[in-house]
């Protein structure tokens, strides 16, 4: 009898968890959300005439970019990421570009993803909208613009 379940698949990753790891354990802290892990080519279209006069709209790769990376919590004491920022607010970018990585973790903790980015600053981080009738967690969120991203695991 043939089975109904294909138990040779690999299932996709489940990503439970994230954390931040920059500047060597410098900056750090978990996550649950993060968007922005990836690049994209930029195309030109160019619209030229084929032998039989019929138009064609080549697609031309251009620029490539890095996505920004942003990176949602809730609310912590932990102040390193405010701290990194304020580098960036006072002009100092080039002391505040930093190597690290965003790594995923499943329900039991495990890593199970890693990406890797380069020369990376915050952009911009804002702190939660509180409201005093509301049940929610303060969410801080933080925006960080890099040169390079690759994942590794």
């Amino acid at each position: 009898m043939a089975t109904l379940v294909d138990t040779s698949r690999q299932d996709p990753l489940v990503g439970y968890n994230f954390s931040l790891e920059v500047g060597g354990g410098k900056i750090s802290g978990y996550f649950t959300e993060v968007s922005g892990l990836g690049s994209e080519t930029k195309t030109i279209k160019q619209a030229v005439v084929n032998d039989k006069g019929h138009t064609v709209v080549l697609q031309i790769p251009g620029r490539l970019e890095w996505g920004d990376i942003v990176l949602k919590r809730g609310i912590t004491s932990n102040l390193d990421m405010w701290e990194w920022r304020k580098q960036v607010e006072e002009g100092d970018v080039d002391q505040a570009r930093m190597n690290g990585s965003i790594v995923m973790y499943d329900q039991t903790l495990s890593e199970v993803a890693r990406w890797n980015f380069n020369n990376a600053w915050p952009s911009k981080i804002s702190g939660p909208a509180p409201k005093a009738d509301s049940n929610e967690i303060g969410v801080e969120e933080l925006t960080l613009v890099h040169e390079y991203i690759t994942r590794v695991s």
